[in-house]
């Protein structure tokens, strides 16, 4: 028998596709779902070929199923038109992949921890103001005042923080990056970071999420707390010049993901905000902080392209979009709206 498989049919993209979930041995039970989700798909473009449907056409698709299903199956359900489109534009039976944007956008829409700890502004203020150690306040102020990933906060370099301030300038090389040679009080998050592979001199034993590289505004609360961790950082015996090192344990390395977890753990469980066996719901952790800056700075700003491109979940064209137009998209609206930390 040979094993050349046909050419798509162009009369039937979904009944092709799912000929591909048998070669691959799913089950009949998934095959099943997925010729569910994909034939309600096909009866919503009311006779459009899904070939040509556009990022419009599925984000109405998608918007079609809340309030009638779960939103946790509202993402299953985008998830499977994701790999129909994804599979159909591999073999070349399509152009394009129209779910890429609708996935993109839905990082933020469909909330996966729906009762989620509300914390307020003024009640994360009182949280920061309880933590003294210049590390620990660093830590948690950089990710609430960012919304980066626990990784890539422990993945930044002293090249990757630009702040105006004499003292510092004297005393360290920062900001070195080419990204952040006009763009001063910024910081530089990679996409480049992956475990096992060697950074700026050093083997990571964390990776960036992100799709590209992006440069995030330092306010002035910021870079106060950054200027008085660096004033008492230890020196470090890497040559990437790590941003976060050990003051205990480990001293001089580079903080791990794990012992920034157990920093946050330990706050916020002196706050009430954290219990063994809890789960996302109830647990402040540190990618609670992510959840924290989005929520708050989406609402302030009503500008979801802007907090998307901070947070590094955007395509390539809407990251050139902010790019490009820094300083005045992003930073004066980073700035307008960004919340206070500190009296």
């Amino acid at each position: 028998m040979s094993s050349t498989r046909a050419a798509p049919d162009p009369d039937d993209p979904v009944g092709y596709f799912l000929e591909d979930l048998t070669y691959h041995g799913k089950t009949d039970r998934t095959r099943e779902a997925y010729e569910r989700v994909l034939r309600r798909f096909e009866r919503f473009l009311d006779g459009e070929d899904p070939a040509s449907a556009s990022h419009r056409d599925c984000m109405s698709f998608v918007h079609s199923l809340r309030g009638d299903v779960a939103d946790s199956t509202v993402a299953t359900y985008a998830a499977y038109l994701h790999r129909f489109y994804g599979y159909m534009t591999e073999v070349g039976a399509f152009d394009r992949n129209p779910m890429t944007l609708v996935m993109e956008e839905m990082d933020e829409t469909v909330d996966k921890d729906p009762a989620r700890r509300d914390v307020s502004i003024p009640a994360m203020r009182s949280f920061v103001a309880e933590i003294s150690h210049p590390l620990h306040r660093a830590l948690v102020v950089t990710l609430l005042k960012t919304g980066m990933r626990v990784g890539e906060l422990c993945n930044l370099d002293l090249r990757d923080v630009s702040v105006v301030d004499a003292d510092l300038k004297a005393a360290y090389s920062l900001g070195d990056r080419p990204a952040l040679s006009e763009r001063p009080d910024s910081v530089y998050v990679t996409a480049e970071a992956a475990v096992g592979e060697e950074l700026n001199g050093e083997v990571r034993t964390a990776a960036n999420k992100r799709k590209r590289g992006t440069v995030i505004p330092v306010d002035d609360e910021l870079r106060r707390t950054l200027k008085r961790w660096l004033a008492v950082r230890p020196d470090s015996a890497s040559p990437a010049e790590p941003l976060f090192v050990g003051t205990a344990e480990g001293w001089g390395e580079r903080l791990e993901p794990q012992a920034v977890r157990h920093v946050v753990e330990r706050y916020a469980r002196e706050e009430g905000w954290y219990r063994t066996g809890g789960g996302a719901d109830e647990n402040v952790t540190p990618h609670y902080f992510r959840h924290f800056f989005t929520t708050h700075l989406r609402d302030r700003t009503g500008d979801r392209g802007v907090v998307k491109y901070l947070r590094g979940d955007v395509a390539d064209d809407v990251i050139d979009t902010y790019t490009h137009n820094w300083g005045d998209q992003v930073r004066e609206t980073y700035e307008a709206n960004v919340y206070r930390l500190f009296p």
